[in-house]
């Protein structure tokens, strides 16, 4: 007979550490890089808070967290630009692609003008009638 218990933050680490090392014996070595995670953030003249954008780098590919831009700053190119800067990023780490997700009421026409392509779609999520939408740019 099997018991599930909840778990502490140490057992989800120990649980985290497994799989590395179970995804270790399946992908090349060179893969094996920690994450590196990266912030940027976007400031107009008067010192205003633009933007940001959060990533990591992991598995030879930029995962692209959150883009927020300023709802009154959104036709600017604020978000051209951060994504920009997650581009050269990308390429200064010699990475194959840049992954992220969105939803319908977010920006999936942002980054396919951006040359993001949809790989996937997850329909009613997180709500009916929403959209989750998963985007690749390969570099």
């Amino acid at each position: 007979m099997m018991e599930i218990t909840s778990g502490t933050t140490e057992d989800g680490q120990w649980i985290r550490e497994q799989l590395i090392a179970y995804n270790r014996q399946h992908v090349p070595a060179t893969l094996f890089t920690e994450t590196e995670p990266y912030c940027f953030l976007a400031w107009d003249e008067d010192e205003q808070l633009l933007g940001g954008v959060t990533a990591s780098y992991v598995w030879n590919h930029l995962q692209v967290h959150f883009l927020w831009v300023d709802p009154e700053n959104r036709i600017g190119g604020t978000g051209k630009q951060l994504m920009a800067k997650i581009e050269s990023i990308a390429e200064e780490k010699s990475c194959s692609k840049i992954l992220l997700d969105t939803f319908s009421f977010q920006a999936p026409g942002f980054y396919e003008k951006l040359g993001f392509e949809e790989y996937g779609r997850l329909p009613d999520h997180p709500a009916e009638g929403q959209t989750q939408y998963f985007f690749v740019k390969h570099l």
